[in-house]
């Protein structure tokens, strides 16, 4: 599982304001359904974190840390549904813009780390290698 203090001290690198304009921008919450961009946004750092290996696994781990999901800055914590619904629907503009600021406001901040910033804005190829395991019996 995951320390709350440690991914609420990883939240905290990010500006909320910036968010709220970014949000304001792309219009990510215009027809939100229970689950606004900040609450999407808190789901899919937790699920990258503590290594969630399914929609179940985000849910019910922050499920299991309702007391402290409100310093997070959410109300509660999203349902399967909900979690599959916003994954599906919602743009990912809003996050791409979004990690570019925070790159950008580091590279002001810390000047030691300008090297390894600087290849951070690369373009990044990705290719998903997860595995599902199926049942013999189904076939």
């Amino acid at each position: 599982m995951i320390n709350l203090n440690v991914f609420s001290q990883i939240l905290s690198l990010i500006d909320r304001e910036l968010f709220k304009d970014l949000v304001s921008k792309h219009k990510s919450d215009k027809h939100q359904k229970g689950i606004n961009s900040w609450t999407h946004l808190v789901s899919m750092l937790f699920c990258h974190f503590s290594s969630a290996d399914s929609v179940r696994d985000i849910s019910n781990g922050l499920r299991s840390t309702t007391g402290n999901l409100n310093h997070l800055g959410v109300v509660r914590a999203p349902s399967k549904s909900n979690i599959s619904y916003i994954n599906t629907h919602r743009t990912h503009e809003l996050f791409k813009d979004l990690y570019y600021s925070v790159l950008d406001r580091l590279w002001q901040k810390d000047t030691h780390f300008r090297k390894d910033l600087g290849q951070l804005k690369r373009k990044v190829y990705l290719m998903d290698a997860s595995i599902i395991p199926l049942c013999l019996s189904v076939f």
